[in-house]
């Protein structure tokens, strides 16, 4: 996730924030809204032609894996390796997603046979149907299930009679509220393991964040929960499973988290940040380039078995530095508003005292939690020697820049890249 500000009215502050899997979340003071949440869904697929074929300290412990020499890291090759991309099935899930729209292009591009798990409605507030779907997702097979019910799921794939090779998931909670963190990000992706496993998967690719190094929120336990079973899982085999290999994909922010004021400034509006704008900095990757390092881990030994932390090209930028490239293309004089930080600790401490007397606020004190966070921390990799963010050692991928994209955004508009408010407090 990463933050978008935008301008107040005369007499709200409004606070936008970016989560992995392309919804937004709007938090206005001081008025209360609950959140939204989108119905379950039944369970159908679709296909054309288809090839046949715990740990004590864990944060100590992710922290130095992700730091691993190669030379260090264990890897077992798997059998699907040997074979042509054509001879291979991967399944996606959260393949509807801002990232898993991309990966299934990849993975369809480069050749594999792509098995994408979807639900019957999909997208922001489910206003995608099922033909959308099928038009967004097609070069792959579209298994309409629920990720949150793994015996619906175990019984969807049994209906395509296919083995499947590896998985890649791209689950992430729809608004990081404590029920929906827990039912996803831990619950739905563990189904997801459990159930390709069964079907044959030997190496499972799963997106993170950056941000569970210092983990405060409750979507980032419940991804390290699951990481740390991940790896556990790689670490024991039975005889009626082949061994299992795993690539963790932690990202920091996305190109679209970061264009929210675009056309605010445009329309001479002033750029909205937090304290001086340097609190934080983020190295920002475009949804192709991760979605082309995802692909990458499918086949690529180098990145099995690790924790991979990954941005895009450049040096890493600060809000203040993102405002400042904004204005610059827009060719207008820089104005911004700077917000203390502190409006976001007075909000959080009266929705804490509140949650004691309305439990059914605790969602509403967790968003506060969520957007203070990164108003304030950076989406870089940390260095576990000094504990200090680090722009030099998070790696870089991919070509594409913030500054093209704001470009691009600048003459073409959002399209494609809308923002998928949830409207908190």
């Amino acid at each position: 996730m990463s933050l978008v500000f935008l301008p107040p009215p005369s007499n709200a502050l409004h606070f936008h924030y970016h989560t992995s899997n392309n919804n937004h979340l709007l938090l206005h003071l001081p008025s209360f809204i609950s959140p939204l949440l989108n119905a379950p869904q039944t369970h159908h697929y679709h296909y054309p032609r288809l090839r046949r074929p715990t740990t004590p300290n864990l944060i100590h412990s992710i922290i130095k894996a992700s730091n691993q020499s190669p030379a260090t890291t264990t890897t077992t090759t798997s059998s699907f390796r040997n074979k042509s991309p054509k001879d291979i099935n991967i399944l996606v899930v959260g393949s509807t997603g801002y990232i898993g729209r991309f990966v299934v292009r990849e993975l369809s591009a480069r050749g594999f046979n792509v098995v994408s798990v979807a639900r019957e409605r999909s997208g922001i507030r489910g206003r995608n149907d099922r033909e959308k779907t099928l038009r967004d997702l097609s070069g792959s097979t579209v298994c309409f299930s629920d990720v949150t019910d793994a015996e619906a799921l175990d019984r969807s794939l049994a209906g395509l009679g296919l083995p499947i090779d590896a998985a890649v998931c791209c689950l992430a909670s729809r608004n990081g509220g404590i029920k929906d963190s827990w039912n996803i990000d831990y619950a739905a992706t563990k189904n997801s393991l459990t159930v390709a496993r069964r079907f044959g998967a030997s190496h499972f690719v799963l997106l993170s964040a950056i941000c569970v190094q210092k983990p405060v929120l409750q979507f980032q336990r419940a991804k390290l929960k699951f990481e740390a079973e991940l790896i556990s899982s790689s670490s024991s085999s039975s005889s009626s499973s082949p061994p299992l290999t795993y690539s963790i994909v932690r990202p920091t922010a996305f190109f679209k988290s970061l264009a929210g004021q675009v056309d605010l400034v445009k329309d001479g509006k002033p750029y909205v940040m937090f304290g001086d704008g340097k609190l934080c900095a983020c190295k920002p990757i475009s949804e192709e380039d991760l979605a082309k390092f995802i692909a990458d881990c499918v086949l690529d030994e180098d990145k099995m078995n690790k924790i991979l932390p990954v941005g895009g090209p450049g040096k890493a930028l600060t809000p203040l530095e993102q405002g400042e490239m904004l204005f610059r293309l827009l060719g207008k004089k820089p104005k911004f508003l700077k917000v203390p930080i502190g409006v976001m600790d007075f909000a959080i401490a009266l929705l804490d005292s509140l949650t004691k007397v309305f439990p059914a606020l605790e969602d509403a004190a967790e968003f506060g939690k969520i957007g203070r966070y990164y108003a304030a921390e950076s989406m870089l990799l940390l260095d576990p020697q000094t504990g200090e963010y680090s722009s030099e050692m998070t790696p870089s991928y991919g070509t594409d820049t913030l500054e093209d994209f704001f470009q691009r955004v600048i003459k073409e508009g959002m399209a494609g890249q809308e923002l998928g408010e949830q409207t908190i407090f």
